[in-house]
């Protein structure tokens, strides 16, 4: 099926004038959609009726339907399930920070990386997103939420680099003039150190921040959290991690969860501050959701506070990130995973 949410100036031209249509109109329809927020095809009028009446059927304009909503109490987060044209559902969380709207994405249905403090991959992976379907987020935000949009995190369910084509269409996609023109420096992707993907994403030279799920001082615990950790070691992610920060210029941020008695000890520590130091990079600390089915437990505050002070004062950047969402079950795949059990 074609899916106009998937295509740029060029090949939208291409398709209008394979109907018989003159390709100026598709100026005519980015406008609409980008930048007017039109979504119906009869509601563009400045298009002839029946070009109208030909598009509905040869290239459906299909927003993902919202089949529940959380909203924080303060009112900073708001998480969508969305509904795909095929039924499956993803999750999509907006935040608001003082700087601006930030849209956490999902690149797949599911997910096959299976971390341990994750609910993303409790349910197996189903499969990739399309470019259109995750241009569709974006979209189902500004038409049920708000249009207002400085930045976007594919840090939602599903590893974006083994959705490798398709993750990158749509970057290069939404940085267009003719829809969303959003920056490369404006994007972060989030992976959990596929190597061979690193440094393939390092080749295209875009100035996309990128965020390493390190998660643990060594392979060890690594494997026993992550098992993508079997494949790639942590000095290769690390080698493929210093590539793209000298391949893009982007220092390269490490994402780091504060589990009570395996990543959060002081011996972690002092792990972390010997893999680290030196390195321009950034290190954001996650304390873990309590996970009671696979007992992971978050540190008490005491033990989060004096980790990341021991990491900082031996050098290396770090910072404890903002918790947001914390009363809608703002966990990766929480809320799908709650109304696949509350359906069967």
């Amino acid at each position: 099926m074609n899916d106009i949410f998937a295509m740029n100036r060029p090949a939208l031209q291409d398709f209008l004038f394979s109907q018989g249509m003159k390709k100026f109109r598709a100026d005519q329809i980015l406008h609409y959609i980008y930048k007017e927020h039109v979504y119906d095809w009869d509601d563009m009028l400045l298009l002839p009726k029946s070009d109208r009446t030909l598009l509905k059927k040869e290239l459906p304009l299909y927003v993902p339907a919202v089949v529940a909503k959380q909203i924080s109490g303060d009112g900073n987060t708001v998480k969508l399930l969305l509904e795909l044209i095929d039924g499956q559902t993803v999750e999509t969380v907006l935040m608001k920070h003082d700087y601006g709207n930030s849209v956490c994405l999902s690149s797949q249905v599911g997910c096959a990386v299976n971390c341990a403090f994750c609910a993303s991959a409790k349910n197996g992976f189903i499969r990739n997103l399309t470019v259109g379907e995750m241009v569709s987020q974006l979209l189902a935000f500004r038409k049920y939420v708000t249009a207002d949009l400085h930045s976007i995190v594919l840090m939602g369910t599903g590893e974006p680099l083994l959705n490798y084509d398709n993750v990158l269409a749509f970057m290069r996609l939404i940085h267009e003039k003719e829809t969303l023109y959003l920056g490369y420096r404006n994007m972060t992707l989030s992976t959990s150190g596929i190597v061979p993907a690193m440094d393939r994403f390092s080749s295209e030279g875009l100035p996309v921040n990128l965020a390493v799920s390190l998660h643990a001082p060594n392979d060890r615990i690594r494997r026993r959290i992550m098992p993508v950790a079997g494949t790639y070691a942590l000095k290769d992610i690390l080698a493929a991690a210093d590539r793209c920060f000298k391949a893009t210029g982007r220092r390269v941020t490490f994402e780091y969860i504060l589990i009570r008695d395996v990543t959060c000890t002081p011996d972690c520590a002092t792990q972390l501050v010997r893999l680290l130091a030196g390195k321009n990079i950034l290190v954001k600390a996650i304390p873990v959701n309590d996970n009671y089915d696979v007992g992971l437990h978050r540190p008490e505050k005491k033990q989060i506070d004096d980790f990341c002070r021991y990491v900082k004062n031996h050098g290396v950047h770090i910072t404890l990130r903002r918790e947001m969402g914390s009363g809608i079950q703002a966990v990766r795949a929480q809320l799908r995973s709650k109304r696949r059990k509350e359906r069967v």
